[in-house]
């Protein structure tokens, strides 16, 4: 489906995460995370999230439980070090204005 997360970018979001065990069966963080990155994406309400990424109650819950841990913040920032990283290293090897 459009705007899930690939192998790689769930490899590197997983770990920042919080895993802290509740009460109730954890819903799938990757299904969850597809189903907030769709919102964000489409710019649709939390209601019109498609069923195939579960309740949208779970979804918002999680991204406002995340947003006060930090998580967002984490998950941002580890995002642009990579990208500035991969950036000086296209700039080491003369190729920086072949980014795209």
């Amino acid at each position: 489906m459009r705007y899930e997360l690939t192998d790689h970018e769930w490899a590197a979001i997983r770990p920042m995460l919080p895993s802290k065990p509740r009460d109730v069966p954890r819903v799938n963080d990757r299904r969850v995370l597809n189903g907030i990155f769709w919102v964000l994406r489409s710019g649709a309400p939390w209601r019109d999230l498609p069923k195939a990424f579960g309740p949208y109650t779970t979804c918002y819950n999680r991204f406002v439980r995340w947003r006060r841990a930090g998580v967002w913040s984490r998950i941002i920032d580890a995002h642009w070090q990579l990208r500035i990283k991969r950036v000086l290293k296209l700039r080491e090897h003369g190729t920086a204005g072949e980014e795209a």
